[in-house]
C-alpha cells in the first residue's frame, strides 16, 4: 500500500483519481475545499498553492505525488495583459515547485517515488488563443524533464498532455450539448477527453508498471496532436 499525496484533488481529474486510489492506497488531498472528499477513503490537508505553505508535518514518506491545479485561458495575445501570465505560471508552475520543495524528504525517504504532472497539447501542437496557458505548461515539461534527469534512478518525473477534458475547469467550454458535440467533432475520435480516462493514466505512471518510464510527457488527447482526418 502506497502513502500518495495529490494536489487540487477536490475536483477534476484529482477527484477522479481519489476516486481510484483511495481503495488501495493511502490517499492524501491538498486542497483548498474539502466537500467533494466527504465519504472518500482519504485524509484532506487544507493547502490553497498560491497564499499557503504546505504542512508537510501532516505526511508520511511518499511513494506519489500529483500536482493537478491549472487553468485554461484561451484569449487571443494581445488581449493578455503580463498579469495573465504571470497568474497561469505562478498556478502551473510555481505552485508545483513550492510543492515539491517542501515535500523534499517526504519523497526522498522511498526507495523508488513518483511524480506526476499535467500539461496540455498545446505546448506541442500550437494552438491559437492558448499563448497564456501554453507558455506555463512549456515551463512545467521543461521542469519535468529536468527533475527526471537530477532525480533518477530514485524519483521518477512524468507529464500527461490531455486536450480538453470534460471537467469543472473546462465547463464553460463544454456547457451544453452543442458545446461538446463540436469540440468533440475537433478530435479524429470525434469525443474530448474524461476526468477518469486521465486518471487511469496517471494510476499507471504512479505504479510500478510503468517502472522503466522518467522524463515522458504522454499526450492523452483523442489523436488531436498527432493525427489530421
Amino acid at each position: 500500500m502506497k502513502n500518495i499525496l495529490i494536489v487540487g484533488g477536490s475536483s477534476g481529474i484529482g477527484l477522479a483519481l481519489v476516486e481510484q486510489l483511495a481503495e488501495d492506497h493511502n490517499v492524501f488531498v491538498a486542497s483548498r475545499t474539502s466537500e467533494s472528499l466527504v465519504g472518500k477513503n482519504c485524509t484532506h490537508i487544507p493547502y490553497d498553492v498560491m497564499s499557503q505553505e504546505l504542512d508537510v508535518s501532516l505526511l508520511p514518506e511518499l511513494h506519489g505525488f500529483v500536482y493537478c491545479p491549472g487553468s485554461i485561458n484561451l484569449r487571443p495575445f494581445k488581449g493578455l495583459k503580463p498579469e495573465t501570465f504571470q497568474a497561469d505560471f505562478d498556478l502551473n508552475v510555481m505552485g508545483a515547485i513550492k510543492s515539491l520543495q517542501a515535500l523534499g524528504k517526504n519523497l526522498q525517504a522511498t526507495t523508488h517515488a513518483s511524480v506526476v504532472f499535467y500539461s496540455t497539447v498545446a505546448v506541442q501542437t500550437g494552438m491559437p488563443f492558448h499563448a497564456s496557458v501554453a507558455a506555463a505548461k512549456g515551463a512545467l515539461e521543461g521542469l519535468t524533464r529536468s527533475l527526471a534527469a537530477e532525480w533518477a534512478p530514485k524519483i521518477r518525473v512524468n507529464c500527461i498532455a490531455p486536450s480538453l477534458v470534460n471537467t469543472p475547469l473546462a465547463d464553460k467550454f463544454l456547457n451544453n450539448e452543442a458545446k461538446m458535440e463540436k469540440a468533440g467533432e475537433r478530435h479524429p475520435l470525434q469525443r474530448v477527453g474524461t476526468a477518469k480516462e486521465i486518471a487511469e493514466a496517471t494510476a499507471y505512471l504512479l505504479s510500478e508498471k510503468s517502472g522503466w518510464m522518467t522524463g515522458q510527457i504522454i499526450q492523452i488527447d483523442g489523436g488531436i496532436g498527432t493525427l489530421k482526418t
